[in-house]
């Protein structure tokens, strides 16, 4: 008998170790439009303490992880800024299928304390700083592969100010880069998304006006499963879609599907 227990006190160490690193292989990491960082940060804290699991996040543009899950890039899921990205992914095979629209997103025109530019919906601030002279750098994500900087540009476009505008402009990689620029001074302002202004890090830096709607294409956001998907991976997609996900978007001024 005590023979036994020393053998099994020497195996179940072993057995502890394996199943602990078999769980570390189910940590899937997520692709997440860098308008997301805020929201979907605090969905992924709620949905360990809810379900004990774990998700990791790599943020960025959504053209650039297109590109990359097109690439072979080992992501298990995408939360695309643009549902196009999904769509194509589908029609590729590189997505299980076309997803689901978790958010609708929303674009803010922002100026830093201290900044010359007064900033209002429809613009004018802007105008008339642009008239005279006030705004020598203006922040914007990259139109090419950000669809937050291209809801932007279509705002800009419509309201006459993107040709006045485009020599002063300074690209954001992303979004979230756009923002840094904006708030953090290298900008006398810019327009980025509603959900990073709402964050505190973001908002006490300075003041911002929510952009019509009607100024640019809807920002439908969409995600998807990509192929090779684990179970934790399904159960986060899975739990994006509650309401208790659903009130933490909402918390950063995301729209809910249908809700537009």
């Amino acid at each position: 008998m005590p023979r036994i227990c020393c053998g099994l006190l020497l195996v179940f160490p072993l057995l502890c170790a394996t199943a602990n690193a078999q769980s570390k292989k189910d940590v899937p990491t997520v692709a997440a439009a860098s308008d997301l960082k805020f929201a979907v940060e605090g969905i992924a804290t709620k949905f360990r303490s809810d379900t004990g699991r774990h998700v990791k996040f790599a943020f960025g543009s959504s053209g650039n992880f297109y590109r990359q899950i097109e690439q072979g890039a080992p992501f298990q899921m995408f939360m695309s800024a643009d549902e196009d990205f999904i769509f194509r992914l589908a029609a590729s095979g590189r997505a299980e299928d076309r997803g689901a629209v978790y958010a609708i997103g929303r674009i803010v025109l922002f100026a830093p304390h201290g900044s010359p530019l007064k900033v209002d919906a429809q613009m004018a601030g802007l105008k008339a700083a642009l008239a005279d002279g006030r705004i020598r750098r203006f922040a914007i994500a990259n139109p090419e592969h950000a669809p937050y900087g291209r809801a932007a540009e279509q705002a800009l476009v419509k309201l006459d100010l993107w040709k006045t505008l485009r020599p002063r402009l300074v690209l954001g990689e992303n979004v979230s880069q756009a923002a840094q620029f904006a708030a953090g001074g290298s900008a006398e302002g810019g327009i980025f998304a509603y959900s990073l202004a709402l964050a505190p890090s973001v908002s006490r830096l300075g003041t911002y006006a929510l952009v019509p709607k009607t100024l640019h294409e809807p920002l439908r956001q969409r995600m998807a499963l990509l192929k090779g998907a684990g179970e934790t991976a399904r159960a986060f997609y899975q739990y994006v879609q509650q309401p208790a996900a659903r009130d933490l978007l909402k918390k950063y001024g995301f729209v809910a599907p249908g809700g537009q």
